[in-house]
């Protein structure tokens, strides 16, 4: 159950006063690895995503809406590449560091991308994880997902319809590093950067997404096996072809 004023109190503890900032510094020694990796999990290499020659920005923008209705026909391996690389592919590589698609806070990247794959060709049923630098996906489950993952999603058919759902976790402990209490509206933040890039390049692509904040959280971390301490779902996104 959750406490009536839960939301008031987390909101004022995290304020910012000025001549109140924590201090301290940095402890680079056990700063968390950028990385969440699944090394015995098999992996699929994704196509090369287009950097140039879309539809403009504007145009897309005003195009975005969400979707709830999807048409029975497959998403291609090329369109999920692509969605991937728009939410938090690697763009830009200097100093050892890979700077992303959508912002993060202090570039730390808490943000795990997870995937329920219903009806992507070329690539089986199931669930994934991103891998970001080798931009591939490491198959975690083979199977059909549709009846768990609408489950999870507070109960929501479109996750059932859908082609996909992207499943976002927050891995807490790489925002913390830095910013203590204070990490978790940045964490917040950065699912939406990656969720508002995923929703552009659907439209860019001609397909429908919606987004689901609205999920029952531990049915959701089982399907991907995550704790719900270290790692937590927070947020989703459905994709398919628009009817």
């Amino acid at each position: 159950m959750i406490s009536s004023n839960i939301g008031d109190a987390f909101q004022r503890e995290t304020k910012y006063q000025r001549g109140h900032l924590p201090g301290g510094r940095l402890d680079w020694a056990n700063k968390p690895p950028p990385y969440k990796r699944y090394p015995s999990a098999p992996q699929i290499a994704l196509s090369a995503p287009h950097v140039e020659h879309g539809p403009p920005i504007w145009t897309v923008i005003q195009q975005r809406r969400s979707v709830r209705r999807f048409r029975d026909a497959p998403l291609e391996e090329a369109e999920l590449s692509q969605l991937l690389w728009a939410g938090q592919g690697i763009t830009l590589t200097s100093q050892g560091l890979g700077f992303r698609a959508a912002p993060s806070a202090g570039a730390l990247y808490p943000i795990e991308t997870y995937l329920v794959v219903h009806t992507v060709a070329d690539i089986e049923p199931g669930i994934y994880h991103y891998a970001v630098e080798p931009h591939a996906l490491e198959q975690l489950a083979a199977g059909d997902f549709r009846t768990q993952i609408a489950h999870a999603a507070l109960d929501q058919e479109i996750a059932y319809w859908a082609n996909l759902v992207f499943v976002w976790t927050a891995v807490f402990e790489r925002s913390k590093w830095k910013y203590k209490q204070r990490a978790y509206r940045y964490i917040y933040l950065d699912a939406g950067h990656v969720a508002q890039n995923v929703a552009l390049a659907a439209v860019a692509l001609g397909l429908g997404s919606c987004q689901i904040a609205a999920l029952y959280d531990d049915e959701a971390n089982a399907l991907l096996d995550v704790d719900g301490v270290a790692e937590s779902t927070i947020y989703m996104t459905v994709v398919g072809q628009p009817k």
